[in-house]
C-alpha cells in the first residue's frame, strides 16, 4: 500500500489509466481483426475503410500514450503490406 500523498494519488490514477488502456487496445484488436477478416474476404472496399479505421486509431492510441510510436508505425506498415497485397 502506498504511503505518501503522491503515492496515495499516483496508485489511483494507475487505476483511471488502466481502465482507460484496456479499452482502447481492446478497440484496437477489434479493428485489426476486422481488416484481417476483410482482406481475407477480398473485399476491396472494406479492407481499405476498415485499415483507414484502424491507422486512425492506432494514430491515436500513439498520441495518447497507450501503444509506443514505433509499435504503432510497425503494425501501421503489416496494415498497407496487407492492403496493398497481390
Amino acid at each position: 500500500m502506498a504511503n505518501t500523498k503522491s503515492a496515495i494519488k499516483a496508485a489511483r490514477k494507475a487505476v483511471r489509466f488502466t481502465l482507460r488502456n484496456a479499452g482502447v487496445k481492446t478497440r484496437l484488436k477489434t479493428l485489426h481483426r476486422k481488416h484481417v477478416a476483410a482482406v481475407k474476404a477480398n473485399d476491396a472496399a472494406a479492407s481499405k475503410t476498415t485499415a483507414i479505421a484502424y491507422v486512425s486509431a492506432m494514430d491515436k492510441a500513439v498520441k495518447s500514450g497507450v501503444v509506443h510510436k514505433n509499435a504503432a508505425s510497425r503494425a501501421k506498415a503489416r496494415t498497407a503490406k496487407y492492403l496493398f497485397a497481390k
